[in-house]
C-alpha cells in the first residue's frame, strides 16, 4: 500500500538523529531508563593516528638535509696559515686583510675558520693560492703546502 499511506518525504529536512549523552548526563539517563546510545559521533577510526597525522609525520621524516658544512680541520688549516703570515709592521693578517685580498665577505673567512661555511670550491681555490695551503682533498693532506717539494 505504497502511496496515500506513506509519510511525506519533504526534500532538504533532515530527520533528527538520538542525542548521545555524556558524563553525569550519560549516568542519570541510564538509571532512569532512557539511553538508547551511548557511542560518540564519527567514533570510525578506532585504532592508531589520523590518516593525516600519519602522513604528516612521514613528511617531517623526508625533509631535506642541510647542505655539508666545512671540516673543522680546513677551518684550523686557514687559521693558522693566516696567522703565520706577517705584514711589515710583524702582525699576522687579519680575517679583514685576507677577506679583502681574496675579494670574499669577512664573515665568510669567519665562518670558514669556525667549521660553520658551506664548501665554497671558489673561495677554497683563492685562499689556497694566497695563503699557499692545501685546502681540499684527502684530510690527511689539508693544511700541508700548496706545492709540496718533488720527490726524487
Amino acid at each position: 500500500m505504497s502511496g496515500w499511506d506513506d509519510k511525506p518525504q519533504i526534500i532538504g529536512f533532515k530527520q533528527q538523529r538520538p542525542t548521545v549523552a555524556k558524563g553525569s548526563a550519560l549516568n542519570s539517563a541510564q538509571r532512569s531508563g532512557l539511553v538508547l546510545s551511548s557511542e560518540s559521533k564519527g567514533a570510525g577510526q578506532t585504532k592508531g593516528p589520523a590518516d593525516h597525522q600519519r602522513i604528516a609525520k612521514l613528511d617531517r621524516d623526508d625533509a631535506p638535509k642541510p647542505p655539508e658544512k666545512i671540516g673543522v680541520e680546513v677551518g684550523h688549516a686557514v687559521a693558522t696559515a693566516r696567522m703565520a703570515i706577517k705584514n711589515a709592521d710583524g702582525k699576522s693578517m687579519t680575517q679583514k686583510e685576507l677577506a679583502t685580498s681574496v675579494n670574499a665577505q669577512p664573515a665568510a673567512i669567519a665562518d670558514l675558520e669556525a667549521g660553520r661555511a658551506v664548501p665554497d670550491q671558489q673561495l677554497l681555490s683563492k685562499l689556497e693560492r694566497k695563503l699557499n695551503v692545501k685546502l681540499r682533498g684527502a684530510k690527511n693532506t689539508i693544511g700541508g703546502p700548496l706545492h709540496p717539494p718533488k720527490k726524487k
